[in-house]
């Protein structure tokens, strides 16, 4: 089975999400994967043992509990297959990177010119991370005759 088999599966790449962090006792990662999948405890064990049989997981015995822990020899795999691909994505994500900190660059610019401490002219709390947006004062109010008198329908 090709690595990209295996994590095609999202209950498969739910466990390994799970390992990521270290071992997990299996009884933890079925109680896990049975309440986000409401998949049966067997269906579970099922794809512990493509795991382990694929040589993502392994698994070692401590007393009656069996401990599962990431390979992560089939993810670099996996990993490297992707690589001719990257140049779809990485430009955009560079992009991406860019104009995030231009944002972050220009909100900190922001902050520096406010008085220290002061909420901002609008009566606003300035919030660091929202945009930098200038405000506008409200526009002077123009003389008329008023409001009018609410209309009655005319008798004929």
């Amino acid at each position: 089975m090709h690595a990209l088999e295996v994590i095609g599966d999202p209950v498969r790449r739910r466990i390994l999400e799970l390992l990521a962090d270290g071992e997990v006792a299996a009884g933890d990662i079925g109680r896990i994967v049975q309440a986000e999948f409401g998949i049966s405890q067997p269906a579970v064990s099922q794809h512990l043992r493509v795991l382990r049989e694929t040589g993502f997981a392994s698994v070692r015995p401590e007393g009656t509990r069996r401990l599962y822990a990431l390979d992560p020899a089939p993810i670099a795999e996996a990993a490297a297959w992707f690589t001719p691909f990257e140049r779809f994505w990485r430009g955009p994500l560079d992009a991406l990177g860019t104009e995030l900190a231009r944002g972050a660059r220009t909100r900190r610019r922001a902050a520096a010119t406010e008085p220290s401490g002061a909420p901002e002219a609008s009566g606003r709390h300035s919030d660091p991370a929202a945009p930098a947006t200038p405000t506008r004062p409200a526009a002077p109010r123009r003389p008329g005759p008023g409001p009018s008198a609410p209309s009655t329908p005319k008798e004929h």
